[in-house]
């Protein structure tokens, strides 16, 4: 089989090649792209070392999957002309995931939609994050309304944020004061509760992202859901404080051996032990954390509140679409 990655230099591509290591992924060529500014120089990775190709349409050809870890006008020119000459391609961006003639795809929870499809939009990270341990509650109990709150780490704006972090961090400690140049204002010891831009309706785009995909993912535009996304300072494990309000009675017993059976999801929940989802813990990990599950006061017998955190760049990204090739070629 052969793979290319296109935008390999971002964090999203080189966790894409971790992830191809770590799940297995066969492949008997690899090869990395990115722009002109990166050609020719060497990435290292869990695979070994790459040299990076200059991204062209004639030079990605030819090949059995593509993972472009690229923005959306990127995407926008290029995924659907990469498709004449390859066989899959695996969009990270957000250009495709609102069209509905592209799936977009959790395996655990929709890879039926593929079929015969060979362009699949990746969901956004915080959409990811929230969809796996929801599915099965969903099924077992229907969700009529969920009200979400996201603490996103700052590796949802790629590693340039994320060095923003640690450098005005450090200005802080050292200076008293910290700049800002990614974020509009400064992210150490703060939190900034605008991620994308503000919509007509007063939500952010990011914040309808999640109202737009957990919808198309479930198959279900029936289910009533609001959002608040916050950028805090943390590097990288995007946290999701969630009230739900289902359309049958809550098991409590039920939900604990539904969220402790889930494939990717790892039940944390023993407050007295002072164990419950976390970025430190969750980092580096390809599971879901979920905790602090309890029944609802508001919406009675029909709620439940529950906390979860996930890592951006693994099942938020890199890892869910290495999965998706993992389905493809079974």
């Amino acid at each position: 089989m052969k793979i290319a990655i296109c935008g390999v230099t971002g964090a999203v591509g080189k966790e894409v090649l971790r992830c191809i290591k770590d799940l297995s992924l066969q492949y008997d060529t690899l090869d990395c792209y990115a722009s002109a500014n990166s050609a020719g120089k060497t990435i290292e990775s869990p695979l070994g070392h790459f040299v990076i190709r200059p991204f062209s349409l004639d030079a990605c050809s030819g090949y059995d999957l593509i993972f472009l870890c690229v923005s959306g006008s990127f995407s926008a020119r290029y995924a659907e002309k990469l498709l004449l000459n390859n066989r899959y391609v695996i969009d990270n961006s957000s250009n495709f995931r609102y069209d509905d003639q592209v799936p977009l795809v959790i395996p655990e929870i929709n890879f039926h939609t593929v079929k015969n499809h060979r362009l699949i939009a990746n969901p956004n990270c915080t959409t990811a994050i929230l969809s796996l341990p929801l599915y099965p509650i969903y099924q077992a109990f229907g969700l009529k309304r969920i009200i979400v709150s996201t603490y996103q780490a700052t590796s949802g704006g790629g590693q340039a944020a994320m060095d923003e972090l640690r450098e005005e961090s450090l200005r802080f400690l050292q200076e008293d004061a910290a700049g800002h140049h990614h974020f509009v204002h400064p992210i150490p010891f703060n939190l900034i509760p605008a991620i994308d831009t503000f919509q007509p309706n007063g939500y952010t785009r990011e914040e309808m992202k999640v109202v737009w995909e957990t919808q198309k993912i479930f198959e279900d535009d029936q289910i009533k859901i609001s959002a608040t996304a916050v950028r805090v300072p943390t590097f990288r494990a995007h946290a999701e404080s969630i009230t739900l309000e289902t359309a049958h009675p809550i098991d409590m017993n039920k939900v604990y051996s539904l969220l402790g059976t889930t494939p990717g999801v790892t039940l944390v929940d023993d407050p007295e032990n002072h164990l419950y989802p976390m970025p430190i813990t969750a980092s580096g990990n390809a599971n879901v954390e979920v905790g602090r599950i309890r029944k609802n006061n508001v919406f009675g017998e029909n709620g439940l509140d529950l906390f979860i955190c996930g890592d951006q760049l693994l099942k938020g990204a890199a890892l869910n679409a290495v999965q998706i090739a993992q389905h493809l070629f079974k």
